[in-house]
């Protein structure tokens, strides 16, 4: 059964202020967060790579800065990085075997994590080259769910869920090419934002997966979701994507105003058969309910998606295909792995063109909701968080039909680079969480963080926590 929050340790903002007050030291909150990671690790898995000497050491240093007076948004707090982004002195593995080499400088967003004073404790775990909902793989074995050890916290950034659930560390790092934020924090009742494209920068990377990734945060809490977000976000002069900045944390102080919002039960075309699971329907349903009880005029509505999946398969494809390029021996990969990129290859020329170029159609024809509508509530996935192992052996297309009947509503928004928020939206009768989603049309982070906040002061998702891990 959950635990109340007394076992949990403090979230992000709550860590930074009692530093920033004098009321505990960097070297005694990273030292405990050192030492959760390593009780938890046989059971719950969330972690590839740990920094525990460099963190330590940089925990001292901000210990000193913050005795001479210095102040920063994150100065001395512990965080975790998805890894499939670059950490100086470690491998970016991105899920793989293999030796792949470290990385001789930090990606932009870790840049911008360690300028807000963050101490990055260690890299998380995510599934090969992020292709799939569940977080498993011969090169690291099995992300377990804090919430039922039996069930994965989905994927890719299902390490990164699993560490900020089971509270390893206050918040962490993910990336979202097909809701790999927002479908593990759907499934580890978390707080998962997936950002504008470009507002939290890929680099080393220009355009990562032909535009449908990006990094954003996942918490416990809406505004340590915003911190993160905020002290990470800004791109890297070489970018393509440079949206203006928003203010995070202030939206998330903020009263969201009176919204009109789509209720969107119907996922778009997949191909596959997707129903919803009954669970989910209920506990969306009464989401929406709450958002009317709250002020909000809530009706249901249906975005016009069309095939949309004719421009995602072309773009995630060639997004694997260039991953798989470069890694040192393909032949150790899955080879589910190989097909994905024997078919990006194919796509490569005309086809991603194409993909690419009916984005602004896109944007026209979904975007038109956003005339009638300021918000749209959806489903973060269609069924709860499925069995560690029932991916096991299933070849290439039996694992794309069974992931797109059970996550048929995240992908969409990578499509468009548009923002969306998960938030809680409860636990199934046998106690496995479910997800709603918040969307909105381009730059709207702050409309759907102030949405979420207001819910979450409501419902108090974050009173309720995980059992504790064996």
């Amino acid at each position: 059964m959950p635990t109340d929050t007394t076992a949990t340790p403090p979230g992000l903002a709550a860590q930074a202020r009692s530093l920033a007050e004098g009321h505990t030291t960097s070297a005694d909150l990273v030292r405990a967060c050192l030492e959760r990671i390593e009780a938890a690790q046989p059971t719950v898995n969330a972690f590839r790579c740990i920094r525990a000497e460099e963190a330590l050491a940089e925990a001292e240093d901000a210990d000193r800065r913050l005795l001479a007076g210095e102040r920063l948004p994150l100065l001395g707090v512990p965080v975790a990085v998805k890894d499939d982004t670059d950490v100086a002195g470690l491998p970016t593995r991105f899920g793989c075997r293999g030796d792949i080499p470290s990385a001789t400088a930090d990606g932009e967003a870790v840049r911008r994590l360690k300028a807000a004073g963050a101490v990055v404790v260690g890299k998380t775990n995510s599934c090969e080259l992020g292709q799939w909902a569940f977080t498993e793989g011969p090169a690291f074995g099995a992300t377990r769910n804090p919430w039922n050890l039996g069930h994965t916290p989905g994927g890719s950034s299902g390490g990164s869920a699993a560490a900020v659930a089971a509270g390893l560390v206050p918040a962490a790092l993910g990336s979202d090419g097909a809701g790999s934020i927002r479908i593990p924090a759907a499934w580890t009742h978390l707080v998962g934002i997936k950002p504008q494209r470009g507002r939290v920068s890929v680099h080393p990377y220009t355009d990562c997966f032909e535009g449908l990734t990006v990094n954003g945060p996942l918490a416990r809490t809406v505004a340590d979701a915003a911190l993160l977000l905020d002290a990470a976000a800004g791109p890297h002069q070489d970018e393509r994507h440079h949206p203006a900045p928003v203010d995070a944390s202030a939206a998330a102080r903020r009263d969201p105003g009176r919204l009109r919002i789509a209720l969107a039960l119907r996922p778009p075309f997949t191909a596959t058969r997707a129903p919803l699971h009954p669970d989910i329907r209920r506990a969306v349903t009464a989401l929406a309910e709450t958002l009317a009880r709250l002020g909000h005029t809530v009706t249901e509505a249906r975005p016009r998606y069309g095939l949309i999946g004719l421009g995602f398969l072309p773009r995630a494809t060639a997004g694997i295909a260039a991953y798989a390029d470069r890694h040192p021996d393909p032949t150790v990969l899955d080879p589910r792995t190989l097909g994905a990129t024997r078919t990006g290859h194919r796509l490569a020329g005309r086809a991603l063109r194409a993909a690419r170029a009916r984005e602004a159609a896109q944007h026209a024809r979904i975007g038109a909701l956003f005339r009638d509508y300021d918000v749209i509530l959806a489903p973060t996935t269609a069924a709860p968080p499925p069995r560690i192992g029932a991916f096991d052996q299933l070849p290439g297309w039996r694992t794309d039909l069974t992931m797109a009947a059970a996550c048929p509503y995240a992908w969409p928004w990578n499509v468009l680079g548009w923002p969306a928020v998960n938030v809680p939206a409860g636990l199934t009768p046998t106690g496995l969480p479910i997800g709603a989603q918040l969307l909105g049309p381009a730059a709207t982070e702050p409309r759907l963080i102030s949405l979420a906040a207001q819910l979450e002061a409501d419902l108090r998702w974050h009173d309720r926590v995980p059992p504790a891990v064996a």
